[in-house]
Parts: C-alpha cells; sequence; structure tokens
C-alpha cells in the first residue's frame, strides 16, 4: 500500500471506542454483520487507499477487536487513557498513534464507507488541513473525513481544554476545504455515510450486504 499525499503517508483511523448504547450490551464493532464483523468491513474497505490503519477504542474491546480483525490488514491500536470521552478524544487518540501527514477517519459503524470517496478526501485535503463532506442538510459529516494530523490534534486538545465534545469545534480552527452533495456523487452513493446504530439497521444492512454477496 503506497498513497502518496502531497509526499506524505496515508493513515486511516477507525474509530471503535463509543458504547453502543442503543445496540444493547454487545459491543457493535465486532457485531457479526451479514458473516464479517462490522469493524472489519469497515477495514476491508479502506485498506487500498491507505497505507496504515489504527483503531481507537477503549482497552477492554481490544482482544475482541483483535480477533475479528485476525486475517486481515495489519492494524494497530491507540486505546484511549481515559475512555468514554467522546470521538473527538478518539480521534485525538488516533492520530497520535498515526505515521500519515494526513488521516482519514471513519467511524466503526460505517459498513458501506466507499474507497473512492476517501481518495478523493485525501486529494482535496492536499495542501489544506482538512476535507469534510457536507450534506444539503448542512451537517458536516466529521467522522468520514481527512485531516491534516497535528494541527487536528492540536485543535482537538484546545477544544476538550475547553469541554467541547462536538467533532465540528476543532474543525472550525483549521483551513478547511468542504466537499458538498454535488462532488460526493461524482465518487460516491451516499449511502457510504449510513451508520448502523440500532438492531433494525443492522437487519436492514444485513439483508442489503447478502444482496451484494448472492448477485
Amino acid at each position: 500500500m503506497s498513497h502518496e499525499t502531497g509526499g506524505g503517508m496515508r493513515t486511516g483511523v477507525v474509530l471503535a471506542g463509543g458504547h453502543s448504547t442503543r445496540f444493547g450490551a454487545e459491543d457493535k464493532a465486532v457485531a457479526d454483520l451479514a458473516g464479517t464483523p462490522m469493524i472489519r468491513r469497515v477495514v476491508d474497505r479502506i485498506e487500498p487507499v491507505v497505507d496504515e490503519i489504527v483503531v481507537n477504542c477503549r482497552e477492554e474491546q481490544v482482544p475482541a477487536i483483535r480477533d475479528a480483525l485476525e486475517g486481515g490488514p495489519t492494524t494497530s491500536f491507540a486505546v484511549d487513557p481515559v475512555p468514554d470521552r467522546g470521538p473527538m478524544a478518539g480521534i485525538m487518540t488516533g492520530f497520535r498513534a498515526a505515521a500519515g501527514e494526513y488521516a482519514f477517519v471513519v467511524a466503526c459503524d460505517m459498513p458501506f464507507v466507499d474507497p473512492a470517496l476517501v481518495e478523493h478526501l485525501f486529494d482535496r485535503a492536499a495542501g489544506h488541513e482538512a476535507a469534510v463532506p457536507r450534506l444539503d442538510d448542512q451537517w458536516f459529516q466529521t467522522t468520514q473525513a481527512v485531516y491534516r494530523t497535528e494541527p487536528m490534534i492540536e485543535a482537538c486538545e484546545r477544544a476538550l481544554e475547553r469541554d467541547e465534545r462536538r467533532v465540528v469545534e476543532p474543525l472550525f480552527e483549521l483551513d478547511y476545504v468542504v466537499v458538498d452533495e454535488d462532488e460526493i456523487r461524482d465518487h460516491a452513493a451516499l449511502e457510504t455515510f449510513e451508520n448502523v446504530n440500532t438492531r433494525e439497521e443492522f437487519e436492514d444492512a444485513t439483508e442489503r450486504l447478502e444482496g451484494e454477496r448472492s448477485s
């Protein structure tokens, strides 16, 4: 895997440290999704377009996630020093373990993430500090975006000091480019942003993935 962005290495950071309160006691990161653990689906999808993959999670999740990823792409772990501080703290922890000048962030519950869009976000981020999709409903897709690692770490540190938790807060300190819905559609279907939070969403995603496998 060698995908140079402005002469630098590319990292993929998968956020898996959040508690899936709407999902019951089971850790959704390793839940079976049409025969494959959900986090393995995410890792397999982004692996072709990054040089390394870092999984951010809580300490107690490491053994099960390691098992779920066995036999797949090489991954390293960035364990939250303080659990349950939210995705921004997870990004900061993951980025501190990243070798890449730029890193793509994706939540572990986004099994339809499209590598073509990931590739485009790295291209768009070059020369800036972030490239973030924004759909016409005006929501920034901060957990499927590319950031320059060092400026984002520093912006996250400052936001956490202010007791901000929303990932969009550090973004506003960065030189970022917006990738709008029309541009996104040139590279990927909007299902790339779908996350699987509830049992109903899980069953729907399973049916679609099984349909893909059998077609």
